[in-house]
């Protein structure tokens, strides 16, 4: 654990019971794997092969959360999902029955990799939808009994859609990764604004696939809800490289700047994770680990990061703010 880790850098909440297992002697790195991965296998549910790519938050005393599974016919849908610990998953089979606003059954045709965020005492949940080709969907609950899907934030093609935890200059602000109808082999990250989650506009660029290294040379996309910290917003996101044998898919970090946070203030060089272990590197889809939700504790600055592998399996990453901040900081290229 850094030295600095009681600085207070996480603007957030104290969550002690936060799943938690120090780096290992014989790791240098600033992220580390769970030893206990993958949390989630093969078959998780009668009706389900896969569950990955998932969305996890605190609720009451423990955790819940929405999954992407995909069922025994290929297609993907929303499950809801409880913890005591947020290792153990008790997973509901049946999908989840979302409603429109006035209460009547508005069915999901596919859904995938969600996210998950708390606004001002509603959960908001957004993930990929079908618009007549993949778009960006959105919904929310305040109970994660009933969930009530709202209008679609933006036009296909577009994936990857994070809600900021908080309103910036009075509005909401949501990333996405403009795509294309298949498995997109291009993408930056842009943002959008909107005075009450149903209109958006004045879109920004954020972030740029490419740089010096090849590990995020064809795309990348937002992957956890920003966390708020006093040197700027900390988005993981996953970056993709295109090669001879398909697409590899690795984690880096950014800092964004705080009240415009189209602006990237530092950016990991490096990737932070990459796949490595067989079950990222052997599934469904082989070479993959992509974020979808991370949780802290703010005084620790502890921070478990939750992320598919392999299109198949759900896993856990640890990482400390301070640590990981100063490594971004120090190998850095915007």
């Amino acid at each position: 654990m850094s030295k600095n880790s009681n600085r207070n850098t996480i603007i957030g909440s104290a969550l002690p019971n936060l799943p938690w297992e120090e780096r290992p002697d014989t790791c240098k790195d600033p992220v580390w794997r769970f030893s206990q991965n993958p949390i989630i296998g093969w078959n998780p549910i009668p009706s389900g092969a896969r569950a990955y790519n998932s969305a996890v938050v605190p609720y009451g005393d423990g955790f819940v959360g929405v999954f992407r599974i995909d069922d025994k016919s290929g297609r993907a849908g929303l499950h809801f999902g409880k913890s005591d610990d947020a290792i153990r998953w008790e997973l509901e089979d049946k999908r989840i029955d979302w409603v429109d606003e006035s209460g009547k059954p508005n069915p999901n045709s596919y859904a995938y990799d969600p996210r998950v965020v708390l606004i001002e005492g509603t959960y908001y949940i957004t993930w990929c939808d079908d618009l007549k080709g993949a778009s960006i969907g959105m919904g929310y609950t305040k109970d994660f009994k009933t969930f009530v899907k709202v209008e679609n934030p933006l036009m296909p093609f577009n994936r990857n859609g994070v809600l900021f935890p908080r309103k910036i200059g009075g509005e909401y602000v949501l990333l996405s990764r403009p795509s294309d109808s298949a498995h997109t082999p291009f993408g930056d990250i842009f943002l959008s604004h909107s005075p009450d989650l149903t209109y958006w506009g004045k879109h920004r660029h954020v972030m740029a696939a490419g740089g010096s290294g090849w590990w995020q040379g064809t795309k990348v996309g937002a992957g956890p809800i920003p966390i708020e910290t006093t040197e700027g917003w900390l988005l993981f996101y996953h970056g993709v490289s295109n090669t001879c044998n398909g697409f590899v898919y690795s984690i880096g970090a950014a800092l964004l700047d705080l009240e415009d946070p189209s602006k990237v203030l530092y950016r990991s060089r490096g990737y932070l994770l990459t796949p490595e272990k067989e079950y990222e590197t052997s599934g469904f889809v082989p070479n993959v680990a992509f974020p979808c939700a991370t949780m802290y504790d703010a005084p620790s600055g502890k921070i478990a990061i939750y992320y598919g592998a392999a299109d198949t399996y759900s896993a856990i990453a640890f990482t400390q703010v301070d640590e990981l901040i100063s490594y971004i900081k120090n190998d850095s290229e915007v």
